[in-house]
């Protein structure tokens, strides 16, 4: 049956605006993980190498992708087109030690997120060990940079090396690679580690669980739970865990501007304002070269894009709670099961690839030709 324009728009606009705002973002498909967690070796085709965990994702300068393995403490790269696994660092089993040696030969405690200079040195944070730790480009030697590896709070005004974290989660760095932020959660706070010269102080939070104030200053004022970090173009973007929302901190005047997320624990907002979403545990944060933002909303089990020229958010990954578990791959994505993912990186034709954790898998989202 043909209807005339007018009443297919009349039917579009008394469609629910869930099922506007889903349509066709894309596929998702498996591109790494076996879908066990036990370690299995350290290099080898995708289909032989389990991936327990998988946090942080990211696409690196070389094209490859770079998962940060919590259960086996290890970062892996993945060739996307070969399809091969290689072990960039950690040597499987928890600890801390090889500062000084191959990088491979270290022992890591639950590396979380993965970042990369523009010389190619590999930085990360380890939750665990409450650092970062930094791989030279050229030779592969692995080093301390930030933390003196006791959870707790101190060290602003002095060096990073002899500073407290506690439970550091991401990290980011600037254009110039001369500041690197890192979301110091346990404690509240951002902070900012000057790498010319090694020190460290708080841009942000002031260790009260609070939200902060849309356009205010951030310094030694609260911010609630900053997981998340990305940086672009002079802002960095922040997902605040127990916040339920998503802000952007702008370097110049260190105000922070709210861009999504009421602050309440939910899963709503779809097709309307972000700014009145509600989330569930963001843990994961990236902005594309088209300028959305995604979102890993992780205990709502979806990955969320704003909008924030328009204000707008949806879904488009992720069926939404109760919706966890794993199924889904070569269909929709937004009809396919995930199981508490952590981490997303986006490739340079805006593909999203996604840490999906409990399912020891990293699956990509292949976005519809417009």
């Amino acid at each position: 049956m043909r209807f005339p324009a007018t009443r297919l728009a009349l039917l579009l606009l008394l469609l629910p605006a869930t099922l506007l705002q889903a349509e066709d973002f894309g596929n998702i498909v498996t591109v790494a993980g076996t879908g066990s967690k036990e370690l299995s070796t350290n290099s080898g085709p995708v289909e032989k190498v389990n991936i327990g965990q998988p946090f942080g994702v990211l696409i690196g300068p070389d094209g490859a992708m770079y998962v940060t393995e919590v259960e086996n403490h290890r970062v892996l790269r993945v060739d996307l087109e070969t399809n091969k696994v290689t072990t960039v660092a950690g040597n499987g089993t928890k600890g801390y030690s090889g500062d000084g040696g191959p990088a491979t030969d270290a022992q890591l405690n639950e590396p979380y997120e993965v970042r990369f200079a523009t010389n190619g040195d590999m930085y990360f944070v380890e939750m665990q060990n409450h650092l970062i730790r930094k791989v030279d480009a050229k030779t592969g030697i692995i080093s301390t940079i930030a933390g003196n590896g006791e959870p707790g709070y101190s060290g602003d005004g002095g060096k990073a090396s002899e500073a407290q974290f506690n439970r550091p989660h991401s990290i980011a760095l600037s254009d110039d690679d001369r500041y690197l932020f890192v979301a110091d959660i346990q404690n509240h706070r951002i902070r900012l580690i000057d790498l010319p010269s090694g020190r460290i102080k708080s841009i942000a939070g002031n260790g009260e669980k609070k939200l902060p104030v849309d356009g205010e200053t951030t310094e030694g004022k609260p911010i609630l739970g900053p997981r998340a970090l990305f940086y672009d173009n002079d802002s960095l973007w922040i997902a605040l865990r127990e916040g339920n929302s998503v802000w952007r901190l702008d370097k110049k005047g260190r105000r922070i501007h709210h861009i999504a997320g009421t602050g309440k624990t939910g899963f709503s907002g779809d097709g309307g304002s972000a700014k009145e979403a509600t989330m569930n545990g963001p843990k994961g944060i990236a902005k594309a070269p088209n300028g959305n933002i995604y979102i890993v909303d992780t205990e709502n089990q979806v990955i969320r894009e704003i909008d924030p020229t328009n204000d707008k958010i949806r879904t488009v990954a992720g069926i939404g709670p109760p919706g966890r578990g794993y199924s889904g791959d070569n269909g929709p994505a937004t009809e396919a099961k995930m199981d508490r993912p952590h981490g997303i990186g986006i490739g340079p034709d805006n593909a999203l690839y996604i840490g999906d954790t409990n399912n020891h898998r990293v699956r990509k989202v292949i976005p519809s030709a417009e």
